[in-house]
């Protein structure tokens, strides 16, 4: 026989196990998973991403509602905003499936005509550097060129009398 009083309960045996032992899983902050999260933290937010075929289907819906109250159903049925609608129909109108893709956010790229025109104006800059190079160098060329016919030139005998003093 059993002796009753030396059966143990089912809390005092769950007191007994060890925290972290096989069955309670435990993240790296010590919460149990089996625990129900509080209501009042909510997750990071994320912000939602409708693709261009989503918005085309709900803008279709919305043009086929004729009774009273039916956008407004359609709106709550999606978790939409009147805005989105109106978001929605500029950017087909703007330019259908083009104007409805999503948009990659932050410093938009240069476009192409201004990549080009910064090319260019680089192209420019570099020739004019060289342009006024170029002129450095063939005014020295002329100024040594000058030097070098004074010195070399043959002198006439007028020259020479006038150039060496008289006793």
């Amino acid at each position: 026989m059993l002796d009753s009083s030396k059966l143990e309960t089912v809390p005092e045996i769950a007191r007994r196990v060890p925290q972290g032992a096989v069955g309670d899983r435990r993240d790296s902050a010590g919460a149990s998973s089996r625990e129900v999260p509080d209501p009042e933290l909510a997750e990071r937010p994320r912000r939602r991403r409708f693709g261009a075929e989503y918005k085309l289907r709900v803008l279709r819906e919305a043009e086929a509602c004729t009774r009273k109250g039916e956008i407004g159903a359609l709106l709550r049925r999606e978790g939409l905003y009147t805005s989105h609608l109106t978001a929605w129909r500029k950017q087909r109108d703007a330019g259908a499936l083009e104007g409805l893709t999503p948009r990659k956010r932050g410093p938009r790229s240069a476009s192409p005509e201004q990549v080009e025109n910064e090319r260019l104006r680089r192209a420019l800059d570099r020739t004019q550097a060289d342009l006024e190079t170029a002129r450095r160098v063939i005014e020295v060329q002329g100024n040594v060129s000058a030097l070098l016919e004074d010195l070399l030139a043959p002198k006439s005998a007028t020259e020479t009398d006038a150039a060496t003093p008289r006793r």
